[in-house]
């Protein structure tokens, strides 16, 4: 039988069990992944402990969408994969497993110069930080503010808009300046007199803003530094974004993503695949945990206490 971590009940992650599940069955235009690493995000944790809304639970749900594994089994009418290919899975509930039915649509292939634990950190914060700066229109000649610059869709955006010609200024720990340097990013420490560093760091102005941390903080220094609040935009903030006037893409927001911003965020990941490959990209890893401590991987990521994308590996 293959294995899958669930949960019955909203709660801590003690509420998170691994337990027997049958073996996953190909249908139509499906293939077997047998998963080999999962990335852990935000969302996982959020959606568990009940941040952000979900249908009752009504049988044992699963958890996590983003992995890669091999192809197992191929179901009826599948071209294009065959059994033994390396994949990544990009937005299908339930990859904390150690083997998942997926959509063809729903898998890109991995070169030889990716590894699975990259391939399991794509899809979530590649797809977010891609979408959101092709939302902005992020691009030559712009300076971008990025707020918690080295979590996974701030490493992200950072290099992505660097690769496109802008000047990214990251905010982060001081302890954390040394990567955010290595991505193309100037640092910027956050706290008191946010405001006034982010001036000195930028003189000639901001011009667009990208929140992934949603505190009051974040939210006010953007609104002084971006003259256009339509290229202010958060990740974190959804439910009250527009009261300031500035844009939400998912981060519990009640405006669902367009279906242009749900394309730009699956060309997102075969994109970073090829970067990767090509060595433009970079993807911190963090721990890598065995599958079945999923609920101290919930805790460090709801701690702040890993550095790095957390992996879970069956």
């Amino acid at each position: 039988m293959a294995r899958a971590i669930v949960y019955t009940e909203i709660g801590t992650p003690d509420v998170l069990h691994l337990v027997d599940i049958p073996d996953p069955v190909a249908a139509p235009g499906e293939v077997v992944v047998r998963i080999e690493a999962a990335g852990v995000n935000p969302l996982d944790a959020k959606l568990r402990r009940g941040a952000r809304p979900s249908p009752p639970i009504v049988e044992p749900r699963r958890v996590g969408f983003d992995g890669a594994g091999v192809v197992a089994a191929l179901g009826d009418g599948v071209t294009g994969f065959a059994v033994g290919d390396r994949v990544a899975i990009n937005n299908v509930l339930g990859t904390y497993s150690t083997a998942l039915s997926v959509p063809v649509s729903r898998l890109v292939r991995l070169s030889d110069g990716v590894t699975m634990a990259e391939g399991a950190s794509l899809g979530i914060p590649i797809g977010t930080a891609y979408q959101c700066l092709r939302s902005l229109g992020v691009g030559q000649g712009d300076t971008l503010l990025v707020h918690a610059g080295s979590g996974a869709v701030g490493q992200a955006a950072v290099q992505f808009a660097a690769l496109w010609g802008a000047t990214v200024i990251a905010t982060g720990s001081p302890a954390r300046f040394e990567q955010l340097r290595a991505l193309g990013a100037i640092p910027v420490a956050y706290g008191e007199g946010l405001v006034e560093r982010v001036r000195e760091a930028a003189p000639d102005g901001i011009t667009v803003a990208l929140d992934c941390i949603g505190t009051d903080e974040a939210i006010q220094a953007s609104l002084q530094l971006v003259a256009d609040r339509d290229r202010i935009a958060t990740i974190v903030r959804g439910p009250d974004a527009a009261d300031f006037g500035i844009r939400a893409f998912s981060g519990g927001s009640p405006v669902p993503l367009t279906e242009q911003e749900l394309a730009w965020r699956d060309e997102a990941v075969p994109l970073a695949v090829n970067l990767i490959e090509a060595g433009d990209l970079q993807v911190e890893l963090g721990p890598e945990l065995p599958l079945a401590e999923a609920s101290r991987a919930h805790e460090l990521i709801e701690q702040h206490a890993a550095r790095g994308k957390i992996v879970l590996v069956p």
